[in-house]
C-alpha cells in the first residue's frame, strides 16, 4: 500500500529485455535502506526489489507489467517516481494507492500557466465511471486531484513543488502515464456489476 506522495525521482540505469519480461535497474538515494523483497512503487507500479548493487535497485518486470504500464519505454537516464510502501503510523498525505496500474494513457497537454502547470490526460472510456470531479487519481504514482472531468479527458493542476520533485518535469505532449483509479470507486463498480448474479 502506498500514498501517492513521491519520495524522490530515481534514475534509470538500464532496462534489459528478458524472456520472462525485463530487468530494470534504478539508482536511488535510499538504496542502502531497502531490503530484498521490499516493495517500491516505480511510476506508480508496485515492484519488488530483487537485488541491490552499486547504489541501484533491481526490479524484475513481467510481460503483464510491461503491457499495462509505461515502464517498458524507459531508457537509461530517465527519471522515475519512487515511493516505498506505507508503514503503520505514517502520515497519509495523499490517498490509498495499491501500486496496481489500471491503464496507461496519453498526455494531451502539459503547459505552464503562471507558476503552475495545467495537465490534461486522455481518459480511457472504460474507466470513465470511476472518476469524479475533485476526486483522487494516481498518475505515475502521484496522488492528484481531478480539477476538470470531461468525457474523454481530465485536467489536473500541478503546483511548482510537485513539478520540481517528480518526473512530471520531463512530461511532454504524447507521453504515456500510468493511471491507478480510486480503490473505493473500483469496489463500488464491481458490486454494481455483480448485483444481478445468482
Amino acid at each position: 500500500m502506498f500514498t501517492g506522495i513521491i519520495e524522490e525521482c530515481g534514475e534509470v540505469v538500464s532496462l534489459k529485455p528478458l524472456e520472462t519480461g525485463a530487468e530494470l535497474w534504478v539508482k536511488s538515494s535510499f538504496v542502502g535502506e531497502v531490503a530484498l523483497g521490499e516493495s517500491v512503487a516505480n511510476n506508480g507500479a508496485c515492484l519488488t526489489v530483487t537485488e541491490v548493487k552499486d547504489g541501484a535497485m533491481r526490479f524484475d518486470l513481467l510481460h503483464e507489467t510491461l503491457r499495462l504500464t509505461n515502464l517498458g519505454g524507459l531508457r537509461s537516464g530517465d527519471l522515475v517516481n519512487l515511493e516505498r510502501s506505507l508503514r503503520v503510523g505514517d502520515r497519509l498525505s495523499g490517498h490509498f494507492v495499491q501500486g496496481h496500474v489500471d491503464a496507461c494513457a496519453e498526455v494531451i497537454t502539459y503547459e505552464r500557466v503562471g507558476q503552475d502547470h495545467r495537465f490534461t490526460v486522455a481518459l480511457p472510456r472504460e474507466f470513465a465511471p470511476l472518476m469524479v470531479h475533485k476526486g483522487s487519481i494516481c498518475v505515475n504514482g502521484i496522488s492528484l486531484t481531478v480539477a476538470e472531468l470531461h468525457e474523454d479527458r481530465f485536467v489536473l493542476w500541478i503546483i511548482p513543488h510537485t513539478h520540481e520533485v517528480t518526473s512530471l518535469k520531463s512530461v511532454v505532449t504524447g507521453s504515456r502515464v500510468n493511471l491507478e483509479f480510486d480503490l473505493l470507486a473500483k469496489h463500488l463498480a464491481r458490486l454494481e456489476e455483480v448485483k444481478g448474479w445468482g
